[in-house]
């Protein structure tokens, strides 16, 4: 009978034993280098599901899809009228710049590091380098899924969708005669481009590169820490300075707007799909209501409670 209690003592340290061990191996935590390198490795194997999600965005509703390109094409057909008025009663009264950051030398090809631009990408660089020396997976992946969002934008709007377009931009004031390759015909299309990566105004307008990424950098943000006020509050007070430096018809800036949503969000699931994240939408909070007549010496009204 010792025999087998002594058995059964060692056979019970022994489970316990395996356990710990398993509980401490699920809780090992990477170190900073390997941390990074797997989130470096992983966001490099996902680029091919990166576009599998934004096609898969496109195509799983075609209806939906429809939808969204019959509201394009209307806002083409009123882009006069529309954008007369944003030009004359909506840009006068957002009228701010904010101070430039160059803290490199002013080029062409360094656009992102310099004026309202470095106000998005100093912020996502400053993400990654807390993240990288603090440890923490979520804020790397966030901050290259965002700089993956600018070079995707780059892509798809400036070298594709501007080019197979050609759209001229609209003149300045819409009712003086335009010059030369400004344009008042909001059906201006398919112009030639001297300028394919970098920005130029020949055939450049459809969709608005700028609206793009900045949709883009905020749905990532927006999804990977599930917060809205913060990244499209960012975005915005960027987009909105000198708002009339985008020189754009206002279908060009709502389709810019759609196409950076649809790459943004597109990035994060191809990436939480490699993480092994659900993307479930999480259960909405219901509010209800309960509006009663109330009739007293003290109060006569409508009592009005609610749910949250």
């Amino acid at each position: 009978m010792r025999t087998i209690k002594k058995i059964l003592l060692i056979i019970l340290l022994l489970s316990f034993y395996n356990l710990n061990a398993q509980n401490n191996k699920k809780v090992k935590k990477d170190n900073i280098f390997q941390t990074s390198g797997k989130v470096i490795k992983n966001s490099i194997l996902t680029i091919p599901s990166d576009f599998v999600f934004m096609g898969k965005e496109i195509s799983n509703d075609w209806k939906k899809t429809g939808y969204y390109a019959a509201g394009i094409l209307g806002l083409i057909a009123t882009d006069k009228i529309t954008t007369k008025f944003l030009h004359q009663h909506i840009e006068p009264k957002i009228n701010y710049n904010l101070p430039n950051i160059n803290l490199v030398n002013s080029t062409t090809s360094q656009q992102w590091l310099i004026g309202d631009n470095a106000y998005l990408t100093y912020p996502i660089i400053g993400v990654y380098i807390g993240s990288f020396l603090s440890n923490k997976e979520k804020g790397q992946y966030a901050s290259i899924n965002a700089l993956k969002a600018i070079q995707y934008s780059t892509i798809i709007t400036q070298l594709s969708l501007k080019t197979i377009f050609g759209r001229n931009r609209p003149h300045r004031p819409l009712y003086e005669t335009a010059t030369s390759p400004w344009t008042n015909d909001n059906w201006d299309f398919f112009n030639a481009r001297k300028e394919y990566l970098f920005s130029s105004p020949e055939g450049s307008a459809l969709p608005s590169l700028h609206t793009t990424a900045y949709f883009a950098l905020a749905k990532v943000f927006q999804m990977e820490y599930n917060n809205y006020w913060i990244p499209y509050g960012l975005m915005s007070i960027a987009w909105l300075s000198n708002i009339k430096g985008h020189n754009h018809w206002v279908s060009d800036i709502v389709l810019g707007g759609i196409v950076g949503t649809i790459i943004g969000k597109s990035i994060v699931l191809s990436s939480w799909k490699k993480r092994g994240i659900s993307d479930a939408p999480k259960k909405e909070k219901h509010i209800s209501y309960n509006i009663t007549p109330q009739y007293s010496p003290e109060f006569t009204g409508i009592r009005i409670v609610g749910n949250f």
